[in-house]
């Protein structure tokens, strides 16, 4: 074999590869949020439309409300939909990173719930966002605090077996991957893993990149698209905004992800949800 021809095999060869990768479906299961259900819909019919409409799980959102958090569970049993994550809902209004003990202690109360709800719902993750960046509060401040807290955390999560997902939010923190991968590492525990959003990241880097540098720390997905146009940001349906979906694949392939990835978008009626059900399957096909 000359030269050429060996060139010319390598190159097909190499197109083969990538051929395959992007025609094999990703081994991730369908997770929708609760708040996209239809709100005027009962619980039970709210589960049954995310089951019937491709979907096959769901994140459920910080619940104070025993009798409320039974109902959700009883709902979801029934539609044979597991509950797979809690997005935790006190960390923005009273985040970690506060000065204030009394805002910080809100936070963490928030948490406890949200890791009392993961517990009954037989979650394994609930995801937090860690801290906030403003004037009252420097990059250095909100990482040290936020981690002070959050190993406050750690034997709760690890006695009830429910990982607390670190998320990467507008908040002004965690703003690289590696900043994201150092940030996990320093807790040195199996209870403290990354939750990624892909859409998060595309104002500032590329999702694909971050997905590769994180690896084997990404314990849970969002799913969601993003539109920068003329000044402004959106966050349109799965397919229509600028995220390179394939590489968002190849990436995912390439660190052997397996796992729930939860689509995070507006609430709908059941022809929507049937229409991002179905974009969310050409994406985990590589299509």
């Amino acid at each position: 074999m000359n030269r050429r021809h060996f060139l010319a095999a390598g190159t097909a060869a190499a197109a083969a590869a990538r051929w395959m990768k992007a025609a094999e479906r990703l081994p991730i299961r369908k997770g929708v949020l609760i708040s996209m259900l239809p709100k005027d819909k009962s619980l039970g019919d709210r589960m049954k439309i995310a089951r019937d409409c491709g979907f096959q799980s769901v994140e459920g959102q910080t619940t104070s409300d025993p009798r409320e958090a039974e109902e959700i569970k009883k709902a979801a049993d029934a539609a044979g939909l597991p509950i797979h994550s809690v997005m935790n809902m006190a960390h923005w209004q009273n985040p970690l990173s506060s000065s204030d003990p009394t805002v910080v202690e809100k936070s963490l109360a928030g948490m406890r719930t949200s890791l009392n709800n993961a517990k009954l719902w037989g979650a394994q993750t609930v995801l937090l966002v860690p801290a906030v960046v403003n004037p009252q509060t420097s990059y250095k401040d909100a990482w040290t605090r936020s981690q002070e807290q959050i190993k406050k955390l750690i034997p709760m999560a690890e006695q009830l077996k429910v990982i607390i997902a670190i998320e990467e939010v507008w908040n002004k923190f965690l703003t690289s991957p590696l900043e994201f991968a150092r940030y996990v590492d320093e807790f040195n525990s199996p209870w403290v893993k990354a939750y990624f959003d892909v859409g998060n990241v595309v104002l500032y880097g590329y999702p694909q990149d971050w997905i590769r540098t994180l690896g084997k720390r990404i314990v849970k997905l969002h799913i969601k698209d993003f539109a920068f146009r003329k000044g402004q940001t959106s966050w349109p349906n799965l397919k229509d905004g600028d995220i390179d979906w394939k590489e968002i694949h190849n990436a995912l392939h390439d660190i052997g992800y397996k796992g729930d990835a939860t689509v995070e978008l507006n609430a709908g009626d059941e022809a929507y949800l049937r229409d991002v059900s179905q974009r969310f399957d050409s994406i985990l096909q590589g299509a």
